[in-house]
């Protein structure tokens, strides 16, 4: 029935929506530029804890919904599998030291009890949850490792493996011929609850790999170039496809890591087709061979295998030259400001103020985090291997990492250790201060910890521009350390290298990183690993059996977790907890329609990131969030992540960034905007203020206008505050779906407007029938696009949002209790 030239992803979504008794016309009948919708139905949802404790809230608050209309509340019960990972709650507080793991979990522990019983009652509560526990590693790289089935057998069908998560680099497990995407926690809950996920029908990008990577390059490098190239390219809410000769001698790994990095180069997906590769990898990780055999053939049978003569088409074309990619690294603030290590000191020393360089003290410049972290390099054994290689030879040539980096080890599996310390790599790492902090995402989402104390006191002090080096797949300004302005993504070895040089303002390339014992100056050449080694340390340790000991009870928890008790009832308790809070999305009433008299809450650039619009990281004891938890007592006041079931201090947090540029508050970083009465504020009092003033607010903003993460509390906090609207030059494609779902309307300029419109006069908005707004401000006119892209969309609109919309689907017309096919 599919057309033979019809692109994998569009094939998977395609047999999708057969089966589900939803395919469009254009999709049934694809030609290049075809438009039309898309309702998908994934075959498993996927969440991490700091997503999935607030999915598992709005849950059990809409059980309570239900109740209180006389309803029955086991009728809110997930009819879609969904696994969720404990994997975002450890921080790298120890490090360098034998026992920082020990430490850093006990404090975990600590710190989250309340959130990890609430995730054991969820898991007795609902059926198709399962819970991953802490410690077992990063959802991604578990996903890849062990839970991904690429072939789903379910109900006598067989069918492709469709994973939607809450995370946006879900993409990860697309190197493994897994379709599947970031969506928002908001967008879970519905699609869990057997709603489809309504979108646009993507455009293809396909995009042609050649040549192979020089010597000394690593697939880091090779993702930070597509990050670049397709960034350029334009690929943001498309679908991308890899093909081309350079597949046929790629690992599994490096696809990995490409298609962990989708987010970044803006894409929806980022899709590696199935080949031998793929079976190989699935055997070596543990799958059976019946499974792999079932994987094989549906995807020859189905036209899913990779067929280098197949004639597909695609929308659109790109072609990568992987014989073209050189070591690099990319920051400060963007994925995509990719300099190559040959420019990296001369792209560094424009960041750089006036002042004290680095030399036997810190300086400006100075690297004080560098982290080996994130699912995104720690998954690709290659590179792994070369950290600890080049860590080996450092040492053994009497270098150490610079006293005033903070140095942390945070793989997303715990087959990484297991595969190093078999190779006698560990010691190594150890002696450069790379002990094992955790099984955790930790230092990529922000979970860095504070500075070593010396550190950050003359940081702040001297207020000193300093960096972070990590092997992660993110490095937004304020996002993975509060006292960090510059942030830079590198491989594991490169992170190992600028550990030992401790500055930024060098050449890796010419200057040497220390010196021996001798007085010989020690170069980057000299520690760098032959490729021979590398491949040969692999072969020697990396065996299957490390999976399936990894694996083998990944669902059951250490004793700790064991221990936890667990609420009983089928509706949650709610207590006067700082961390769990009935949230009042069911309380408020649907306000759709024109906004008279509005003013702008923010008035926002550019490349606005989730994180801006709601940190993750440590909750500042001067914010208002702070001071909202310190007034109750609260002594340990944690993370933002770890709060998001509490939507008391997690609003208080909103566009809580210290390094949050509001054009409204000109000279001031940080979140602070005008009030009524023009006088700058914290912007939760400001927004306090015009809603006991009953005057609408809005946001405006520049281009892609929420990129990063999937964060749904950078919809839920906005919503809270008052935010009816926002206009925005472009929005990023998962942050558009998450404010859709808070019932805050998204409105687009239309291309080359909205400069100079300051958001310092009142906005009048008027909607049209047309599928567009117009604003008045100042005198002056604007016609904006109305992004509600679906006609589910404006559906939820008008209900004010997907839970209320979803609430009134289970009370008018209870679900059909049967699980479906997908």
């Amino acid at each position: 029935m599919a057309p033979d030239h019809l692109p994998r992803t569009l094939r998977i979504l395609l047999e999708n929506a057969l089966r589900n008794g939803t395919a469009s016309a254009a999709l049934r009948t694809w030609e290049p530029g075809a438009a039309g919708d898309l309702e998908v139905h994934p075959s498993r949802v996927f969440l991490h804890d700091t997503n999935g404790v607030p999915v598992l809230v709005d849950l059990a608050a809409m059980r309570d919904a239900m109740a209180a209309q006389g309803k029955d509340p086991a009728l809110v019960d997930p009819l879609v599998p969904a696994e969720l990972v404990v994997d975002h709650s450890v921080i790298a507080d120890a490090f360098g030291r034998p026992d920082a793991m020990r430490l850093n979990v006990a404090l975990e522990y600590e710190r989250n009890a309340e959130r990890f019983r609430f995730l054991r009652w969820g898991q007795r509560t609902f059926r198709q949850v399962k819970v991953v526990p802490p410690g077992a590693g990063i959802m991604h790289q578990i996903n890849l490792e062990h839970l991904a089935r690429v072939v789903e057998e379910r109900d006598g069908w067989v069918f492709p493996d469709l994973c939607l998560g809450t995370d946006s680099h879900t993409t990860m497990v697309n190197g493994l011929g897994v379709l599947g995407w970031g969506i928002g926690g908001i967008e879970a809950e519905a699609a869990m609850l057997g709603q489809s996920v309504s979108m646009v029908l993507p455009r293809v990008v396909g995009v042609r790999l050649t040549g192979a990577l020089p010597v000394g390059t690593t697939a880091t490098d090779l993702v930070l170039t597509i990050t670049e190239t397709l960034r350029a390219h334009g690929v943001v809410g498309k679908l991308v496809e890899f093909g081309g000769p350079a597949l046929a001698d790629m690992p599994v790994p490096d696809r990995a890591t490409i298609a962990n990095m989708s987010p970044e180069f803006g894409s929806t997906a980022a899709y590696f087709p199935i080949d031998q590769r793929t079976l190989d990898y699935l055997l070596f990780t543990g799958r059976s061979p019946q499974k792999v055999a079932l994987v094989e053939s549906y995807a020859r049978e189905q036209g899913l295998w990779h067929d280098p003569s197949a004639n597909l088409r695609y929308d659109e074309y790109a072609d990568i030259d992987l014989g073209a990619v050189v070591p690099s690294i990319a920051g400060p603030r963007r994925p995509q400001q990719r300099a190559s290590l040959a420019d990296a000191r001369s792209a560094v020393e424009p960041e750089l103020p006036q002042g004290p360089r680095t030399g036997a003290v810190p300086g400006h410049g100075a690297v004080v985090v560098a982290a080996i972290t994130s699912c995104t390099n720690t998954s690709n054994p290659a590179v792994m291997v070369a950290a600890g290689l080049l860590a080996r030879n450092a040492v053994e040539r009497g270098l150490t990492s610079k006293p005033w980096v903070k140095t942390t080890l945070s793989p997303g599996s715990r087959v990484v250790v297991d595969y190093l310390g078999d190779a006698g790599l560990t010691p190594y790492l150890e002696k450069l201060g790379f002990h094992l902090a955790g099984f955790g995402c930790m230092t990529c989402i922000g979970a860095s910890g504070a500075l070593i104390d010396s550190v950050g006191a003359a940081v702040r002090a001297q207020d000193l521009t300093v960096a972070a080096v990590l092997s992660g797949n993110r490095n937004f300004e304020g996002r993975i350390q509060p006292d960090v302005r510059l942030n830079y993504l590198a491989s594991p070895p490169l992170v190992v290298a600028y550990a030992l040089a401790g500055r930024m303002d060098i050449d890796l390339l010419t200057e040497p990183l220390g010196t021996t014992d001798s007085g010989e100056p020690v170069h980057l050449a000299d520690l760098w690993p032959d490729p021979a080694d590398i491949d040969a340390v692999m072969t020697e340790t990396l065996r299957p059996e490390l999976f399936s000991s990894a694996y083998s009870d990944v669902f059951a928890g250490d004793e700790r977790w064991q221990r936890l008790d667990v609420p009983e009832g089928e509706i949650f308790a709610w207590g006067d907890s700082t961390y769990l809070q009935r949230p009042p999305y069911f309380d408020q009433q649907a306000a759709p329609g024109d906004l008279i008299g509005a003013r702008a809450l923010v008035r926002l650039g550019d490349s606005v990131t989730t994180d801006h619009i709601s940190p993750a990281g440590a909750i500042p004891a001067d914010s208002v969030a702070g001071r909202y938890l310190r007034d109750r007592g609260v002594t340990q006041l944690n993370t933002y992540a770890s709060r998001r079931g509490n939507h008391h201090v997690m609003v208080r947090g909103a566009f809580g960034n210290v390094r949050l540029r509001n054009r409204l508050a000109q000279g001031v970083e940080g979140p602070v905007t005008p009030g009524p009465d023009g006088v700058l504020a914290p912007i939760f009092d400001a927004a306090e203020a015009y809603r006991a003033a009953g005057v609408p607010v809005v946001v405006v903003a520049g281009k892609e206008y929420g990129t990063g993460s999937s964060r749904d509390w950078a919809a839920k906090g906005p919503a809270l505050l008052g935010v009816r609207a926002v206009l925005a030059q472009s929005f990023e494609r998962i942050h558009r779906s998450n404010l859709v779902g808070l019932g805050i309307l998204p409105l687009e300029f239309l291309p080359g407007e909205g400069d100079d419109l300051t958001g310092e006069e009142p906005i009048d908005i008027r909607l049209g029938d047309d599928g567009f707004a117009t604003a008045y401000s100042a005198g002056k006119k604007y016609r904006l696009q109305v992004r509600l892209d679906t006609p589910r969309e404006t559906e939820y609109y008008r209900h004010g949002g997907v839970l209320p919309f979803v609430l009134h689907r289970l009370t008018a017309e209870p679900l059909n209790r049967q699980e479906g096919n997908g």
